[in-house]
């Protein structure tokens, strides 16, 4: 009986593993560090205001109103907003348009505190894949990340297998 040579396919496996996996890896690994950096840097998501108050008194009639008076987010009813995110603590609503431009309103008297484009919603959806599809997210992302974690535990190995030769 021939002896598997596990030397010889663990650097087999973790040499064409790590080349089918470099590009979704190296996109990951790059939107990974610019989101870490998201809340230092106002252009990747712009800083938080703070508004009056600690409970919200406004109207949703009134966010909706206060929202389409902000020409750059090109909002002309609730169907052109993604998402409100209410931030109690720091007295502010913030209203995410779907074309990615956010607005802060005070949560007391709904005036407008900021305007600015919003790019951390667009670097997670490069980061998790979605950006291209659910699809490629799920069939390309996914097994790059399994790749990645086989390719972690080849290299470990190897590395262990080099330090026992040494010593």
């Amino acid at each position: 009986m021939k002896k598997i040579r596990w030397h010889f396919w663990n650097r087999r496996i973790h040499y064409w593993l790590s080349a089918i996996c470099a590009l979704p890896v190296l996109l990951v690994i790059i939107t990974g560090i610019v989101l870490l950096l998201k809340k230092q840097s106002t252009w990747i998501q712009p800083k938080s205001m703070r508004g009056q108050g600690s409970v919200p008194t406004i109207h949703f009639d009134h966010i909706l109103l206060a929202s389409q008076g902000v020409e750059a987010a090109s909002i002309r009813s609730w169907g052109d907003i993604d998402r409100l995110d209410v931030r109690p603590k720091k007295g502010v609503i913030k209203v995410q348009a779907k074309n990615r431009w956010e607005i802060q309103l005070d949560h007391q008297t709904g005036d407008v505190l900021q305007v600015a484009y919003r790019r951390s919603d667009l670097i997670e959806s490069l980061h998790d894949g979605k950006f291209f599809s659910d699809t490629v997210s799920l069939w390309i992302f996914l097994p790059s990340g399994i790749i990645l974690l086989i390719l972690w535990i080849t290299g470990i190995y190897m590395f262990i297998k080099t330090l026992k030769k040494r010593a």
